[in-house]
């Protein structure tokens, strides 16, 4: 298996998850968070993406699917391609206000198009190329497509737990 079809049999696992997460639940389960400052599922599943698509868009040299159409309008939110929810305080996370679950699968599935294109595309020589100097050792594209990953893994299996919560 090559590196590019590693990483795509990775990143292409996430819809799937992402969709399982959100399936069902109302704008007020979304919002829902499981316990005092918790996060909800809406607003897990939005920052999982919102990550991606800020680091693919850098990584592309692009405008991030966020600021295109009427996304983060759907959330609520302007459209300022900064907040991704890293640092979020409890009433930052309360504003993230997903209109629906199909919201949220849209918008993922926009960004997992894009990384998927970006990801076919890759050779094993890419991945050693420095994508951010500003740290020791600094980070190559191979360390951040899984720094990435598993961002995304770890928060849609937040949120699936937190969906059992508010569902039980």
């Amino acid at each position: 298996m090559n590196v590019a079809d590693l990483l795509t049999e990775t990143y292409d696992r996430l819809p799937g998850l992402v969709r399982a997460a959100v399936d069902g639940l109302s704008p007020e389960e979304l919002r829902r968070p499981p316990g005092p400052a918790a996060n909800p599922v809406g607003w897990l599943v939005w920052h999982l993406t919102r990550i991606q698509d800020r680091h693919v868009a850098d990584l592309l040299g692009v405008a991030q699917v966020w600021v295109t159409g009427d996304r983060a309008a759907r959330f609520g939110l302007s459209a300022d391609p900064d907040d991704t929810g890293y640092g979020h305080t409890p009433d930052q996370i309360v504003a993230v206000r997903p209109e629906s679950a199909e919201a949220l699968v849209d918008y993922y599935q926009a960004v997992a198009e894009r990384t998927r294109a970006f990801l076919a595309g890759l050779e094993p020589a890419d991945l050693d190329r420095v994508v951010d100097a500003d740290w020791e050792p600094p980070v190559t594209l191979g360390v951040r497509l899984v720094s990435v990953a598993e961002d995304d893994l770890q928060h849609v299996g937040q949120a699936a737990y937190v969906r059992g919560l508010i569902r039980s």
